[in-house]
């Protein structure tokens, strides 16, 4: 199902400087983007710094999440031009060293300006932080909102696939009566064709034997065209698929299978057809049945 979270954390810390901890600015952001599919695809778009997170948010979402394609983008942003600091003597005579040896090699190298002495100088000796743990809370809020967006979508899903079940319903409950009515047609258009028979002949046929016949045509005609059985599946069908909607969980496969047993029926519905109501039916169900399938493929 599709859905959308994202959180941000602003990671201050009381101290102004320490060797190992973030940066006064930093803010870390989480993002997911979740959309349909019928199986669990797992993307990840993290920074360098955090790419060892990746383990550890692969098994949180894994542990969430059946089916979907996911998507889930990292951001750290860290601001530390507010904590410049100025360069010691011996960071600026090994600056200085550095930049004439170079220049003996490469000549042409431009030399350094106060802009890079001074990030050098504010980024030395600073050991890289380890944000594991503050991402790891912040893509646990991140998923708790996505789930929540997921839950309301497919609420939502639920509620047209409701109303899809109800159509169909009526549909069949539109086809249970015609079939007496076709039959009763069928066999007076039977002793019709037979009363005519009978007058061309030379009435060496009994009329109780032809009358025998027309009812036993009408009866064959009354088997071939029976759609009650089908129309008992197909309601049997819909009643599974409302308990699985009313009981939730992992529906997807099991409604896979539901969808296509409800289109062998209406296509059987279709083949017996002997009207043109019947066939209209037949067509309007599997409509229905076609935009159940569509939407199926959502539901987790």
């Amino acid at each position: 199902m599709t859905g959308y979270a994202t959180v941000q954390s602003s990671m201050a810390q009381s101290a102004p400087e320490t060797e190992s901890g973030p940066d006064a600015s930093s803010r870390l952001g989480v993002e997911i983007r979740s959309v349909n599919s019928r199986f669990l695809d797992l993307a990840f778009r993290l920074p360098d710094e955090l790419r060892q997170a990746e383990p550890a948010l692969r098994e949180l979402l894994t542990g969430k999440l059946k089916r979907g394609k996911v998507e889930m983008r990292v951001s750290l942003e860290s601001a530390s031009s507010g904590n410049l600091r100025a360069p010691s003597s011996a960071t600026l005579q090994r600056l200085g060293s550095l930049e004439d040896s170079i220049k003996s090699w490469l000549p042409q190298a431009g030399a350094l300006s106060v802009a890079d002495i001074l990030r050098i100088a504010t980024n030395e000796d600073k050991k890289p932080h380890d944000y594991s743990e503050e991402l790891l809370k912040l893509a646990k809020k991140a998923l708790k909102e996505l789930m929540a967006a997921r839950e309301r979508e497919g609420a939502r899903l639920a509620e047209m696939l409701l109303d899809r079940t109800a159509q169909l319903r009526a549909l069949a409950a539109l086809a249970v009566p015609m079939v007496p009515k076709l039959v009763e047609q069928q066999k007076n258009r039977f002793l019709e064709r037979w009363k005519e028979a009978m007058a061309l002949s030379d009435g060496s046929t009994l009329p109780e034997i032809a009358q025998d016949r027309a009812l036993t045509e009408a009866t064959a005609f009354a088997i071939r065209i029976d759609v009650a059985e089908e129309i008992t599946r197909l309601s049997s069908h819909l009643d599974e698929i409302d308990r699985l909607l009313a009981s939730g969980g992992e529906l997807g496969k099991r409604l896979d299978f539901l969808i296509q047993e409800l289109h062998r029926e209406a296509n059987t519905l279709g083949s017996k057809s002997a009207s043109l109501e019947l066939t209209r039916i037949s067509v309007d169900m599997k409509v229905l049945i076609e935009q159940i399938r569509e939407q199926v493929q959502n539901i987790e």
